[in-house]
């Protein structure tokens, strides 16, 4: 079971709610800061999850946790006939509204205001389902992932896109002084929210990633689970399938 880590640890609001409140306040400025933290890398992550997920020739994905929008932008080079980016931050949602206009892409993408862990959406809905970088912003894991079950069609494709622990000990030594001192520092002199990124860090280091989160996902009915690590194991890519 994940530990459940909160932005704001001396509020009394739930993570789900500390979570929305975080990404509105940071959403003009989480595109930008993202790209200096990730050093620019999370766009070739962001392409090895499109390939994946063009391989099953999708109609319909859902991309939760979509943010600002940019898998869901990404994702529309699958040929997909329709595109839902899913966040709980209609702040972030906003700026991803744009960005789909700007390129003309309303008639593909549509942005909605959603819960991942009580999805608007029949059984068997989409033919492809991911999640990048917001895995471990869900309330309740189990939860979350048992509706991305329930929507998604027989036969087709989940895809998570999350942060991970190195396991090389040269490596993971590197990406704990990043990650505990590095991020939270670029967070506090270029942030609105001086907490989210000393948040975005914790969350990162204790939620479960290889065969931990593989075996989470076997446990609530997903088949063919894989892991891909990707850049030495600071991100995974984790490919699912349904029954």
């Amino acid at each position: 079971m994940a530990e459940k880590v909160k932005p704001y640890k001396h509020s009394e609001a739930s993570k789900k709610e500390q979570v929305t409140q975080m990404f509105d306040t940071i959403s003009n400025e989480y595109d930008g800061l993202n790209r200096v933290i990730s050093l620019g890398i999370d766009v070739k992550w962001r392409q090895k999850v499109v390939k994946i997920v063009s391989q099953k020739k999708p109609e319909s994905i859902l991309d939760i946790a979509t943010g600002t929008g940019d898998l869901a932008i990404n994702l529309t080079a699958t040929n997909a006939k329709e595109i839902i980016g899913l966040d709980l931050s209609n702040g972030m949602l906003e700026v991803g509204r744009r960005k789909v206009a700007s390129k003309q892409l309303d008639d593909t993408i549509s942005m909605v205001v959603g819960d991942s862990e009580d999805l608007p959406f029949e059984n068997d809905t989409f033919d492809a389902i991911t999640v990048a970088f917001g895995i471990r912003n869900f309330e309740n894991l189990e939860k979350g992932l048992t509706e991305i079950l329930r929507v998604l069609k027989p036969n087709g494709i989940f895809v998570i896109l999350e942060t991970s622990v190195p396991t090389n000990p040269i490596y993971k030594f590197g990406y704990n002084i990043y990650s505990k001192y590095v991020l939270p520092t670029i967070g506090k002199l270029f942030s609105k929210d001086k907490i989210a990124y000393n948040y975005l860090s914790e969350s990162a280091s204790v939620f479960p990633y290889g065969e931990a989160l593989n075996n989470i996902l076997r446990k609530i009915g997903f088949i063919k689970v894989e892991d891909r690590p990707q850049t030495m194991g600071v991100a995974t890519i984790y490919i699912a399938s349904k029954a």
